[in-house]
């Protein structure tokens, strides 16, 4: 039987698998596509960032949904697949709070237009609670 933090942990997943995907799949199109650009351009990132910055938040969105799905295939590498996602979305966070910080980059191209970092710094902590939820279980290479 899966307990509170199992089930909270899933969700977590789920979530952040479905909105990190989003963000990158949304980059492919304009005006998201332009906004990334100026915000990278203007954050004085170098111009690899762009490609790094739509990888980075499709396959960690992808990889937090294969956590969820493929629970029992991935058996005992379940828990180190949520490790490195984690770890990987907490570092992609790092760099999207510099960018928010940066007085050279609008309001204007960020997400929803609000300039404090708030929504890089909640991706962050929800990365760090999945973190600390899936090494806290000693099961979660058991499927369920």
């Amino acid at each position: 039987m899966k307990t509170d933090n199992e089930k909270l942990a899933n969700v977590i997943a789920v979530a952040l698998g479905v909105i990190m995907f989003m963000f990158g799949f949304l980059k492919f199109f304009d005006p998201f596509h332009t906004w990334f650009q100026i915000q990278i351009r203007n954050s004085h990132l170098p111009p690899p960032a762009f490609a790094l910055g739509i990888a980075g938040e499709l396959s960690i969105g992808i990889a937090f949904l294969v956590s969820f799905a493929a629970k029992a295939r991935l058996g005992r590498y379940r828990k180190w697949l949520i490790v490195a996602t984690s770890l990987g979305l907490i570092l992609n966070m790092c760099v999207a709070t510099y960018v928010h910080l940066q007085p050279s980059v609008p309001a204007a191209v960020l997400p929803l237009g609000v300039k404090p970092p708030f929504i890089p710094l909640t991706f962050f902590a929800l990365a760090v609670w999945e973190l600390i939820l899936v090494t806290r279980r000693r099961d979660v290479h058991e499927p369920s």
